[in-house]
């Protein structure tokens, strides 16, 4: 770490989620209140979308803490983009059945390992499924069957949808108008505050030892603000990166011209990384190999964007010191 001189117990904007770190802000708490009102209702789906880096890791492994000493049995899928079958076989290992067999044998299999933690443990089965907006339609309407069956009263399986905004636009397709209606409760997660983003860099450094230095001067954050709409992964780059240069220069504040600059740095570091001509797809390129390239002509799209903000900034800062000169 290179950030020592600062004297952190280790690094506070790492990029990997980690649950002792989760913020409350605003958008993080209401999406969790529809988490847990979604699962007190035992059956159908929550529905949770947000953008790239918005937290909806951190939330969720908030919520496998929570609910797992609470008779919750809760298996986690990761998906890219897998057909109907493969999905089941995906829930089947994630509960721990086995995934071998036809479908109509995986069917069975994977409602036997629900019944049976049901009656013999009183058991409540929670299956995550995380960047659902890759999943096909069918795929989608298997987890909707799945969710259907019921022994008695109970039904066996609850389904948490996590994903980018896509999803919204997924589920709102005609075909999918059963699913809606078993959709318990759906939240969109957005960025935090001005005011949030203030109090996420605080909290951040304070949880691993920050005791005032390096001091953010006023109006800093304020900035980090505008370059990053509070999204918490880009936050988490953004201050990152100051973090570096304030050491390397052996500053003791942090001051809006420094993360501007910063700013600016990370977005020439993105535009070197996004400018090399791409190679020649092969002629069997996979269906994955195009996502890859829409996933990265929507980070040119933010990047777009964000530049225009970081032009404004800059103007702004010319015309107030234009101003300056001239009184």
């Amino acid at each position: 770490m290179k950030i020592d001189c600062y004297g952190f117990r280790e690094h506070p904007f790492q990029m990997t989620p980690d649950a002792r770190l989760f913020f409350p802000s605003t958008v993080h708490n209401r999406a969790y209140a529809h988490l847990l009102f979604g699962l007190a209702q035992r059956e159908g789906f929550v529905v949770v979308t947000g953008e790239v880096g918005a937290g909806k890791t951190t939330l969720i492994e908030r919520l496998c803490t929570e609910l797992v000493p609470k008779g919750h049995v809760v298996a986690r899928v990761m998906t890219t983009q897998v057909e109907a079958e493969d999905l089941l076989r995906l829930v089947a290992v994630a509960f721990g059945a086995s995934p071998a067999g036809s479908k109509a044998e995986l069917l069975r299999t994977i409602v036997g390992t629900l019944w049976d933690g049901i009656s013999r443990r009183g058991l409540q089965h929670v299956l995550i499924v995380d960047e659902a907006q890759a999943l096909p339609v069918g795929a989608l309407e298997e987890l909707r069957m799945l969710s259907n069956v019921t022994e008695g009263e109970q039904a066996l399986l609850q389904v948490v949808l996590m994903g980018q905004p896509q999803l919204r636009r997924t589920l709102a397709r005609p075909d999918l108008d059963q699913l809606r209606q078993r959709v318990l409760a759906a939240y969109h997660l957005g960025g935090l505050t001005r005011e949030e983003t203030h109090a996420y860099v605080r909290h951040r450094m304070t949880a691993v030892g920050w005791v005032g230095q390096p001091a953010w001067v006023e109006g800093a954050l304020d900035v980090v603000h505008q370059h990053t709409d509070g999204i918490p992964r880009r936050i988490n780059r953004l201050c990152s990166r100051i973090l570096l240069a304030g050491s390397l220069d052996q500053r003791t504040e942090l001051d809006a011209d420094l993360v501007d600059s910063v700013a600016l740095e990370l977005e020439q570091d993105l535009s070197e990384i996004c400018s090399p001509d791409m190679p020649d797809l092969p002629a069997d390129a996979t269906s994955g190999v195009i996502r890859d390239l829409a996933d990265r002509l929507a980070d040119l799209e933010r990047e777009v964007a964000r530049r225009e903000r970081v032009f404004r900034r800059l103007q702004e800062l010319f015309d107030d010191r234009a101003a300056r000169s001239r009184r």
